[in-house]
């Protein structure tokens, strides 16, 4: 009989140490981001940016018109040469992926938002200054518009 409340006490434990674990989960997955005033003042930008992100040894180009997009990768966004090419590659295929999989939900993601689909390929050097570029965009645009494209958080 004794064996069987240790049993019994030890499996609600657990149990309750495993909801304990759901819930301190759940509740740090949706930590706010804290915007400084700088960048408040990018993202209230209402003329419009235009920046061609292409690279000198690839013939690919990107062309994104978004207010306060310049003054934001060139006063908050980290500096060129601060993450690896290959931290930038990897972010951006996921990204990409979740940007494209929301293009193609206009009814349950804002197609004003997610208007077109971005074709990027792992198997493809776009070089330094595309990624770092693209890498940027997806930073200030799931600051600006509190998105979130995929499981990280969009630091600076």
């Amino acid at each position: 009989m004794k064996k069987r409340k240790n049993k019994s006490a030890l499996l609600n434990f657990i149990i309750i140490l495993i909801f304990a674990i759901i819930l301190i989960n759940c509740g740090s997955s949706k930590e706010s981001l804290s915007i400084s005033n700088a960048e408040k003042k990018a993202f209230e930008q209402v003329k419009g940016d235009t920046i061609t992100i292409s690279s000198d040894k690839t013939e690919y180009e990107i062309i994104i018109i978004e207010p306060g997009f310049y003054t934001w990768l060139n006063s908050i966004a980290k500096p060129e040469g601060y993450y690896s090419q290959s931290f930038l590659e990897n972010r951006n295929y996921l990204m990409v992926l979740e940007w494209n999989q929301r293009v193609l939900q206009p009814m349950r993601y804002n197609p004003n938002l997610y208007e077109l689909q971005i074709d990027y390929s792992q198997n493809i050097d776009y070089g330094y200054e595309v990624n770092y570029k693209l890498y940027n965009y997806f930073i200030y645009f799931q600051r600006k518009y509190n998105q979130r494209l995929g499981p990280f958080i969009p630091r600076i």
